[in-house]
């Protein structure tokens, strides 16, 4: 598995997937989005979250672009940014989301130097909660009907925290 910056080429697979408007309950997307504002969105992109306020990078395997990992939402006084974490369907159930979150983690704790990361996900993405469950991150809140479901129903997520300091790691 590899993870690198967004690059021009990578168009076409970031259309459709923000375009998946089965996904958008798991993001903070709710409409489709052009291809212009895609672009604008990958030339602007200095890769740098300080500048930025957001990181989005490619996963790759085997050559196969398999999806993005993102950290936005930064607080840059506390250290801390939100994470978000896509796989195409085509490329889950090969072990690729855990791998990328373990390289987030280290990134953000060895080269970013964040204090804390912290994702919101739906309750019954279950594949999704326990990969975090299972990389020690704690289930420290639930946000009642915090998102509304493609069927039109209010669904409760789970806000997953990791504290990333060398000398506490929880």
């Amino acid at each position: 598995m590899t993870i690198r910056a967004l690059e021009i080429a990578d168009l076409p697979l970031l259309y459709r997937w923000e375009n998946d408007a089965s996904a958008w309950a798991d993001s903070d997307t709710h409409n489709p989005l052009s291809q212009r504002l895609l672009r604008e969105f990958i030339e602007s992109s200095t890769g740098d979250l300080y500048k930025d306020g957001q990181l989005r990078l490619i996963i790759e395997h085997e050559g196969v672009t398999a999806g993005c990992i993102d950290l936005f939402d930064l607080d840059a006084r506390s250290r801390k940014a939100a994470m978000g974490l896509y796989i195409s369907p085509e490329m889950r159930g090969k072990g690729l989301a855990t791998r990328a979150v373990e390289w987030l983690i280290s990134y953000a704790r060895e080269f970013l130097h964040l204090h804390q990361l912290y994702a919101i996900i739906r309750t019954s993405n279950r594949a999704c909660c326990q990969i975090y469950e299972g990389l020690g991150f704690a289930a420290d809140a639930v946000l009642k009907e915090w998102v509304i479901c493609s069927d039109g129903q209010y669904e409760d997520a789970v806000v997953f925290q990791k504290v990333l300091d060398d000398k506490k790691d929880s």
